[in-house]
């Protein structure tokens, strides 16, 4: 794993911006540095060797020097590609899938990207031509970030590195926010840096003579296969995850595994032989999962290396773990998981993770609403609107909740995991009018392509489009890079995903089980109590700590000292009422803490 940074301009000495640049994002590969320069283009990369230790460096070069390289990720099944392009007559100076790359882009150009499985973010520079192409994998597990000022392209891993470029403008993207303050996340394709773009999963880009241009070669599609019974399902699901799992464990360097409690990283833990496992917790019992990863890790025979991390050691680090984020992200697992990163990356050099097995067999607790309310949802429409409304005026707890939820269309209530302000709301607490016509503006295309599938595939389709790579994969990528750890995801490997698309909605959901197929597949390799465990998500303590006085303090010094984004007396009204206990604002309060806090670090405050 590794980090990579760009530019393309007619400046005529790149040599020292790029160094600059590069070492920005030193974390991401602390093991070598690479540089290629010229009059148009500069490329900056920093190394985490786990392939061909000894000559996988970059950038690496095809056999002329006409092409060059550089690239982030893995791809599991380079030595067949390998294989196949060395007797087309393709030349191999190293072991790297690197290399399998520049010389698949030379044979199959753009149309490589079908045969690859894993996942990538790189470029490849044609020196005769002078066009640069770019591509991010299939669901977004490697970042791959753009920018164009000046007649100057920037790409790159973070954009960090792009800060300290000459031609770089930093402006906040204040729309960002908007959206923001919805999904706790940076949805979409822009950033909160104006002009910053993300190429989104499943994208390439082509740049040549100044003229950036992008497509789309892949997209997530459900189309249910009623053909197959539920054992023939469960059979295809299972050799397939069998053989996802042995391909993710290729390495030159050990392979660990993440443990928490949840079936999906106790089932990679299970099968795939690895000696040890990494957990931590919280002080409180309710919030910590090491006992039972401990006493797991015993059952499969592998050792568990743990740590319980206090109230302090996860506010000390939040500022650095923000930085390293590049944009605010408000999902409070996200300091959870740096830690375990960095317990990880005391022991080996990867670590495998359970992201993305809720998204592809229906594990989100939320999937099962239609099936458990559907009696609700045979009254008329415009009844349980009226209805949504009128409980709307009282103070939200669970029935009030249930009530305005279900007033409400799938469209207007789900953008994924989190929704934290509505629209409404949004501008209440904001100083400045919104910008933006709401969180529908990015979620509607999306529903209008699976507008004829049921409410549980189009719950899936929006988390696969926005939750998986705006939180899920993000906070993987960002925290376990922070501490120079690869993590892989066998759940999302492209002939798994491809083959379980076709999994029909009652196989993956009912009232009384989520994940129902992997469920049962997992129960062959786990005991009934961990492979039926409801899911829990990663559990932090932050709606208890926000009511002690030294963290309640800790907010409302950053709250009043706002003076640019938020209605003040709002928003500690939000923070005065959780302390209180009158309502459990935890979510709403942190989001806006971690805006504030993040824009300090980035912008030097607010003004």
């Amino acid at each position: 794993m590794c980090g990579f940074v760009g530019y393309i301009n007619k400046e005529k000495d790149k040599t020292e911006t790029i160094k600059k640049m590069a070492d920005l994002i030193a974390h991401r590969g602390p093991d070598s540095e690479g540089y290629y320069t010229d009059k148009n283009i500069a490329l900056g990369f920093r190394r985490l060797s786990i392939i061909d230790l000894k000559s996988g460096s970059q950038p690496i070069y095809n056999e002329d020097k006409s092409k060059v390289i550089i690239f982030n990720g893995e791809i599991y099944n380079f030595e067949e590609l390998r294989e196949e392009l060395i007797e087309k007559g393709h030349t191999f100076t190293t072991k790297t899938d690197t290399e399998v790359i520049l010389h698949g882009y030379e044979q199959w150009n753009e149309n490589l990207l079908d045969r690859l499985r894993g996942m990538f973010a790189f470029v490849i520079y044609d020196k005769n031509t002078e066009e640069l192409f770019g591509a991010r994998d299939f669901y977004g597990i490697k970042p791959f970030y753009y920018a164009k000022m000046d007649n100057t392209l920037i790409f790159g891993s973070e954009i960090k590195s792009f800060l300290i470029h000459p031609h770089f403008k930093k402006e906040l993207n204040t729309n960002m926010l908007e959206y923001y303050l919805t999904f706790q996340y940076s949805a979409g394709k822009e950033t909160f840096f104006k002009n910053v773009y993300k190429l989104m999963p499943g994208h390439y880009m082509k740049y040549k003579n100044g003229k950036l241009e992008i497509k789309q070669y892949y997209e997530i599609k459900f189309e249910e296969d009623n053909t197959k019974t539920y054992e023939e399902w469960k059979t295809g699901i299972k050799e397939r995850l069998q053989d996802s799992i042995k391909a993710h464990k290729i390495s030159d360097v050990e392979v660990g595994s993440f443990l928490s409690s949840g079936v999906d990283s106790s089932f990679i833990a299970a099968s795939s032989d690895v000696d040890k496992t990494f957990t931590v917790g919280f002080n409180n019992e309710k919030y910590s999962e090491i006992e039972y990863a401990k006493d797991l890790s015993e059952k499969i025979n592998t050792k568990n290396i743990n740590k319980i991390i206090t109230k302090d050691e996860y506010f000390k680090n939040l500022p650095n773990i923000l930085y390293y984020m590049d944009e605010p992200l408000a999902d409070p697992s996200a300091i959870a998981l740096y830690f375990v990163t960095k317990l990880a990356s005391e022991n080996v050099k990867v670590s495998l993770s359970g992201e993305g097995a809720d998204e592809i067999f229906g594990g989100y607790n939320i999937y099962q609403e239609p099936l458990t309310a559907s009696w609700y949802y045979k009254i008329p429409y415009p009844i349980r609107f009226v209805v949504g409304k009128i409980a709307s005026i009282f103070p939200h707890k669970r029935g009030i909740n249930f009530l305005i939820r279900r007033g409400k269309k799938l469209e207007d209530r789900f953008v994924g995991n989190a929704f934290i302000f509505n629209n409404k709301e949004i501008k209440k607490i904001l100083k400045h009018k919104p910008q933006t016509k709401g969180f529908q503006t990015l979620t509607k295309p999306y529903y209008e392509k699976v507008k004829d599938k049921d409410d549980i595939t189009k719950m899936q389709y929006i988390d696969f489009n926005f939750w998986l790579i705006g939180d899920i994969l993000l906070k993987a990528d960002k925290m376990s890079m922070a501490n120079s750890l690869e993590v892989r995801v066998p759940f999302l490997d492209r002939p798994l995903i491809d083959y379980a698309l076709g999994l029909p909605t009652e196989f993956k959901t009912d009232k009384f089980k989520t994940k129902k197929i992997f469920r049962d597949i997992a129960s062959e390799v786990l005991e009934d109590k961990v492979s039926n465990k409801k899911k829990l998500g990663f559990p932090v303590p932050i709606r208890e700590w926000m009511k002690e006085e030294d963290i309640y303090k800790q907010i409302k010094t950053l709250f009043t000292k706002d003076k640019t984004f938020f209605n003040t007396k709002k928003i500690i009204k939000l923070l005065d009422e959780h302390k209180s206990g009158k309502n459990d604002n935890s979510r709403k309060i942190w989001t806006i803490y971690v805006f504030l806090l993040w824009y300090e670090i980035f912008f030097g405050g607010a003004k």
